[in-house]
């Protein structure tokens, strides 16, 4: 029995691909120290993943921003925009990721949007009818052979034709069958090409597999695999599924020339259901996902080895594999140095993960499993009873009643007290929340965690920099301002170490989207709110100022879908938990004089079951209800916001109305402001705010170009509806181009507003 991963984390052991890039970013490494880094961490990754025997190793799952982007290039998709600026292909790559502003041009980047039901974020292909697809083979030809110089036979990895032509986004009136031929062509050339590097295995992506398919959209995947497959020569073809079951199309898939199917076990509820019902080949091998890779918890030996050997009654071949990439969680538990091992032994990182491979291979091949040291240990910790419990807080949530979701009065009787108390102008601009974290603001909060600093001197640099903020805004001339966030390490992280029931990592980062990590907090046990949380800066910045000021936090749908959740309770549980600790934070600030009070829910469709007829039964039916239950106790004069960024909403529209906020903020740059009309068609009450400009880009946009964008939003959206604000929080942007950006937005309200 062998073993593989889907994918490997690209970030490196400390974060070493990020520091490059960004310092590659900023003109302070030249493109040929970054190519340098990208090597020496794939050699890393690699020997890493051959020492701990691993049979089956990935190659192209490297990525200087996202491999959704990289297959763009591959297949020489690159929108004409991109090429029409003349750079070299590393610049243009950065282009389509980040946009570009200078000499050669001004363009913005492509749409990102969620990667399935993950935080990982993926650009969007654009194609329109002049698109030629034909293959640019030089990454994963030469990345593959670049392990074959270290004497490592890798297993390369590609997106699939079917998903990659599935999730682009088709700009002319040709659609995904117009590409047809060419798609095929360029994956039965990179076929032929591998094979003449000396491929035994190839790995073709397709994760849309696990989504609601059309008999039309199976016909399609039949026929594009029927000739590809066609091209396969010695090499053998896996086809990768994960994040869910396969059952739309099980039989066509099994039925094809694949030599081996990747199915997720973890996910996919009727995965074992299907190849028992089914049956499974026995030409073909079966690349059981069985360890998870999108949670840190170690496996439970016990059921995997049930499972695998349950399993061997119907697939006569069997590769031991995970879920999906390993991407989704941390690199290695090695960098946890301050946690307990009470706590760190429940934990099994990427480099772990690779042990557990290992462990499962030598404990379904020895004689004797369960006398084996490693099977006593695992079991010994399944058995052990984990503290963290609080019968308070389960007490809470057991008696919650239909009347604490709902918030009273109606939507329209708030909106119009509202407007008469805040008495704001049309058009009211504001930020998403936070403003550039700066390395003075990160070195500050480094000091007071290592002791260096007093409370004192913590607090009082911070308020020293919310007067700053407050200042900025209300020079530049925001209607609404915010604190600026000065405290807080993550949107996420930070109400959970002020929680009871979490658990903190030092270094346990995770890629959210291009050189943007996360660090997400582990939930352990019963979560209950400390202390106040934002109370004190939030007053504080109430007070020195005439405008309204924000009160900011993070919703319970968002805290739970960012953390990494328990294994032991349902999230519904967890998310009511959560919902009853912000609630607390919510009523303490409305208590202490905040007038609007923003409930962030930037990952609410995160969870979102991949099939329609899962999504209320689920999660919605809970997910909706823990934010309802945020705010359904504060007064009808306070103004309830919340932000939702790159995800697709059209579809979940009315259930986002109906969380009964006050106003919404969306991302809406990058994908066109195409949620309006989705907007529209439900008739949707909540006033809203779609982002003008692309905060995850450096580039400036002018105040014509916002102009031009309002004009577009008010021919759709009512004017006493819309407010005017970036797609996201500041962050991670420079104080340059932050500042110059609102200065934009500013001007640009300030005059579709006179001409109203």
């Amino acid at each position: 029995m062998k073993t593989s991963i889907v994918g490997f984390p690209r970030i490196g052991f400390l974060r070493e691909l990020k520091f490059t890039s960004e310092s590659y970013f900023k003109g302070e490494k030249t493109a040929k120290e970054l190519l340098s880094t990208a090597k020496e961490l794939r050699k890393k990754h690699w020997l890493l993943q051959k020492d701990s025997n691993l049979d089956l190793i990935p190659s192209n799952d490297f990525s200087f921003y996202d491999g959704m982007l990289d297959t763009i290039v591959m297949l020489n998709t690159i929108p004409k925009r991109y090429k029409e600026l003349r750079l070299d292909s590393l610049s243009e790559y950065f282009a389509m990721a980040r946009g570009y502003q200078g000499e050669n041009g001004d363009v913005k980047a492509l749409a990102m949007k969620k990667w399935f039901n993950t935080n990982y974020h993926y650009m969007v292909p654009e194609i329109d009818d002049d698109t030629k697809i034909n293959l640019n083979y030089n990454k994963i030809v030469n990345e593959f052979i670049e392990a074959k110089e270290l004497d490592i036979i890798t297993k390369p990895v590609v997106i699939g034709a079917f998903t990659f032509l599935k999730l682009a986004k088709f700009s002319g009136e040709k659609t995904a069958y117009d590409f047809t031929e060419d798609i095929i062509n360029a994956y039965c050339d990179l076929i032929k090409k591998l094979n003449e590097a000396g491929v035994e295995w190839i790995q073709i992506d397709e994760p849309i597999l696990v989504t609601d398919l059309s008999s039309e959209d199976i016909l399609f995947f039949k026929k594009l695999y029927n000739e590809i497959l066609k091209s396969k020569g010695n090499a053998k073809i896996l086809v990768q599924s994960y994040f869910g079951d396969i059952r739309d199309c099980y039989n066509e898939v099994i039925n094809l020339n694949f030599d081996g199917i990747g199915l997720d076990f973890v996910e996919g509820k009727k995965t074992f259901s299907l190849i028992k019902a089914n049956k499974f080949p026995e030409d073909k091998v079966l690349f059981a996902g069985v360890i998870n890779g999108k949670n840190i918890w170690r496996n439970n030996y016990k059921k995997t080895l049930s499972l695998v050997n349950e399993l061997k009654s119907y697939a006569k071949n069997i590769v031991l594999n995970t879920s999906c990439s390993l991407l989704h969680v941390p690199f290695t538990v090695e960098n946890e140095k301050k946690l307990d091992n009470s706590y760190v032994k429940y934990f099994s990182f990427a480099a772990e993960k690779l042990n557990e491979l290992e462990d499962l291979k030598m404990l379904l091949t020895c004689k004797t499993p369960f006398n084996n040291n490693e099977y006593v240990r695992n079991i010994k910790l399944f058995e052990e009873v984990r503290h963290g419990k609080n019968d308070f807080v389960k007490e809470k949530v057991r008696s919650l009643s239909e009347d604490d979701f709902i918030r009273s009065p109606d939507f329209y009787k708030r909106e119009k007290l509202q407007k008469s108390i805040f008495n704001l102008p049309l058009l009211p601009t504001t930020t998403i929340g936070s403003f550039p974290q700066t390395k003075e603001v990160r070195a500050n909060r480094l000091a007071y965690k290592k002791g260096e600093i007093s409370e004192k001197q913590y607090k009082d640099f911070n308020k020293d920099k919310i007067s700053e903020c407050i200042k900025l805004q209300e020079e530049i001339g925001l209607d609404v301002l915010v604190h600026g966030e000065f405290e807080r390490n993550d949107m996420v992280e930070y109400f959970g170490e002020n929680l009871e029931g979490y658990l903190f990592t030092e270094k346990a980062w995770v890629q959210s989207y291009g050189t943007r990590c996360v660090k997400p907090p582990i939930i352990w046990g019963d979560i209950s709110r400390k202390k106040a949380m934002t109370v004190e800066y939030s007053k504080y910045a109430q007070s020195i100022t005439k405008k309204y000021v924000k009160g900011m936090l993070t919703g319970p749908v968002t805290i739970l879908n960012w953390s990494f959740p328990r294994e032991d309770i349902s999230l519904r549980e967890c998310a009511l938990q959560l919902a009853l600790a912000i609630r607390d934070e919510v009523l303490d600030l409305e208590a202490n004089g905040i007038k609007i009070i923003q409930i962030d829910e930037a990952a609410l469709r995160e969870k979102l079951p991949l099939r329609k007829s899962d999504w209320h039964t689920e999660y919605l039916d809970w997910a909706i209800p823990a934010f309802r239950l945020v705010h359904s106790g504060v007064n009808a004069e306070t103004q309830i916001h919340t932000h939702m960024c790159y995800s697709e909403f059209s579809d979940i529209i009315k259930d986002i109305d109906n969380m009964d906020a006050d106003a919404i903020t969306f991302e809406a740059s990058r994908s066109d402001l195409t949620i309006i009309d989705s907007l529209n068609e439900c008739m949707f009450k909540t006033e809203v705010g779609p982002g003008v400009y692309d905060i995850h880009s450096p580039r400036i946009p002018s105040t014509e170009e916002i102009v031009n964008i309002l004009h577009k939003m008010l021919n759709k959206i009512s004017k006493e509806k819309l407010w005017v604000n970036p797609d996201c929080g500041l962050k991670t942007r420079g104080n340059h181009e932050t500042v110059k950006s609102l200065e934009n937005l500013v001007k640009a309200a300030k005059i579709v507003r006179d001409e109203l």
